[in-house]
């Protein structure tokens, strides 16, 4: 058995947070690393040591794992604890902290590379009897080859690079016109790093929480349903995934066992499968860390998912779970704004309200006025709400969303109002699918947002809003509502509390990417951005809605399009670059009066 006694923390925000307490939890003790913008964050302050990355960007700090190994030497550490994202399932990084004598809070570099990437994971699954989506087995080598696979099995397709994870790197392909945009300013060199999948549509994602220990002991401790996503990025997630069958449970844990004991795999990870609406399951991916949604197993198990992987990293036998108790929601807390399709909403925190009571917790890594930048991911906060069984979890959530408030951001919490809502989320079956939300529920929520502004906006006067305070008359107590205009004009000083408003109007915003977009000629950006791919060259013909650059923020890719027919005259930005909100990115020739 390893003997740890210091863990460096390879991660931010709210996971470096938990596995700081966790292993505070086991006696351990935590080293923390942070690039510029977390200096005061939260994690930081709780580990016990914390060290300078000396950068501001992810490359400059939480990728640079020779930065991270030294911190280790210099601090003293034992072990390192990766978190997600980042270096977790970099099976280099593993091999490396593994050959400077430390130990790997994960599976070992081996199974990295078996299960992380997905053309190998598709190879291992099909070798132990486990049936992949169908796809090819290899990385692709050419359009051509897209385009026959296209042709033997029909639109809709998926495009996947093998070494993506968190939603990143994934094109749904559902006709020609998306195959175009997908090969805009790609090379062919680039597809190797992509392989093809043919697309189940209404299928939900089901995943199982696993756990196998150096002694050959396997456990799945708990299923998820993880359907409710945006970009192939999850939002809500629940344990134990419901409405499942005894024969699916069986296959799922059947499966799971064979893909960990076909590598040897030691550690925690998550499979991933898929269900389309006849109930077939497809293998789909292994994540070999801890997932951001571990929070509702712990919840509905009691288990301690990271001292699950302390104690196998430390050759000890994991725990069993003596079953599931209860059920549990967590909702992402993210820094998007719905009113505008969920873009990043970048801005400072000025206030945040949680909700408490029982069966709530707030895994965060941030406080009031902290600032939401697009070097990193958009999470605020993950929201778990735990209760009795499935409908009393949802009652619970509701409760929580209402008494939740953040402001200087937009969120998606009104938006998961509407979720927790709606019958095909909360009836005895669930109707939903992994574009549920983005082709039901996001258009629907638009119109109302849209039907809210214009009744904001029109000739309809609007009530006056009303200041309330609590009286007592009598030993009873009354609530009285007294119109704002009124306190105003006798220049109280009293301010009533403001009720919670997740979602600000952002005219102002709009006006200014209006004014930002005054010249015709200009096709400016829609947010703060870096440019990753510019698909147009000057002197290109361009019609109405091709696409001109993507962009990321957040993780999030955006593509811009063109607003009008022309002809290129001027490319303003490079890959790369760092843009702001309404910067100029293209400039198209001006319009003649006879095409006007």
């Amino acid at each position: 058995m390893s003997t740890v006694n210091t863990v460096l923390v390879a991660n931010r925000g709210e996971i470096a947070l938990r596995i700081v307490r966790g292993a505070h939890d086991h006696g351990l003790r935590s080293v923390a690393v942070y690039a510029e913008s977390d200096r005061g964050s939260h994690y930081v302050r709780e580990a016990d040591e914390a060290y300078s990355l000396e950068g501001t960007t992810a490359g400059e700090t939480y990728l640079d794992g020779a930065k991270i190994l030294a911190i280790a030497e210099r601090a003293g550490a034992d072990a390192i604890h990766p978190g997600y994202g980042f270096l977790a399932e970099n099976p280099d990084f593993a091999a490396a902290v593994a050959e400077a004598g430390l130990t790997w809070i994960g599976p070992a570099a081996e199974s990295i590379l078996a299960l992380g990437d997905k053309v190998q994971a598709r190879g291992v699954a099909q070798r132990v009897g486990v049936g992949p989506v169908p796809g090819t087995d290899h990385p692709l080598t050419g359009r051509a080859e897209v385009e026959e696979f296209i042709a033997q099995h029909g639109f809709p397709v998926i495009l996947k690079r093998a070494d993506g994870g968190g939603g990143r790197g994934i094109s749904v392909i559902s006709g020609p016109t998306d195959l175009e945009h997908f090969f805009t300013g790609r090379d062919e060199d680039s597809l190797s790093a992509y392989f093809v999948e043919r697309y189940i549509p209404r299928a939900r994602h089901i995943e199982t929480q696993c756990g196998r220990d150096q002694h050959g002991n396997f456990t799945v401790y708990s299923t998820r349903d993880c359907s409710v996503q945006r970009r192939h990025q999850k939002l809500i997630e629940e344990a134990p995934a419901p409405f499942l069958s005894e024969d699916a449970l069986a296959q799922l844990h059947d499966w799971s066992r064979r893909l960990f004991e076909g590598v040897d795999y030691v550690g925690l990870g998550t499979c991933e499968f898929l269900m389309d609406e006849g109930g077939q399951i497809y293998f789909l991916e292994v994540n070999p860390r801890l997932q951001v949604e571990h929070t509702v197993t712990e919840e509905v198990t009691g288990l301690d998912l990271v001292g699950q992987q302390l104690k196998i990293a430390a050759g000890e036998e994991l725990d069993r779970p003596e079953g599931v108790r209860g059920h549990s929601f967590e909702l992402r807390i993210t820094s998007e704004d719905p009113r505008l399709g969920l873009t990043p909403s970048l801005g400072t925190l000025t206030e945040i309200k949680w909700p408490t009571g029982p069966g709530i917790r707030i895994d965060t890594g941030v406080e009031e006025g902290a600032e939401v930048t697009p070097e990193f991911d958009s999470m605020i906060a993950k929201l778990i709400v735990t209760g009795q069984d499935r409908e009393h979890a949802l009652r619970r959530a509701r409760r929580a969303l209402a008494e939740l408030a953040i402001d200087g951001v937009g969120t998606p919490t009104s938006l998961y109002q509407l979720i927790l809502d709606h019958p095909a989320f909360t009836g005895d079956s669930l109707d939903i699918w992994t574009r549920w939300l983005e082709e039901d529920i996001l258009p629907d929520f638009l119109a109302q947002f849209a039907d809210a502004e214009l009744g904001d906006e029109g000739a309809a006067p609007q009530p006056t809003p009303l200041a309330r305070f609590v009286i007592e008359i009598d030993g009873r107590r009354h609530e009285l509502g007294v119109p704002q205009n009124l306190l105003t004009a006798s220049n109280t000083t009293a301010a009533p509390p403001r009720p919670p408003q997740p979602l600000r109007s952002q005219r102002e915003s709009r006006g200014q990417a209006q004014a930002g977009a005054a010249d015709p000629n200009l096709v400016p950006s829609p947010l703060q951005a870096i440019v990753v791919r510019v698909g147009v060259e000057p002197g290109q013909q361009v019609a109405e809605g091709d696409l001109l650059l993507v962009l990321e923020s957040m993780k999030m890719e955006k593509y811009v399009h063109a607003h009008r027919d022309g002809e290129v005259e001027e490319i303003l930005v490079v890959a790369g670059d760092n843009v702001s909100p309404n910067q100029p990115l293209v400039k198209l020739c001006p319009q003649s009066e006879e095409t006007l």
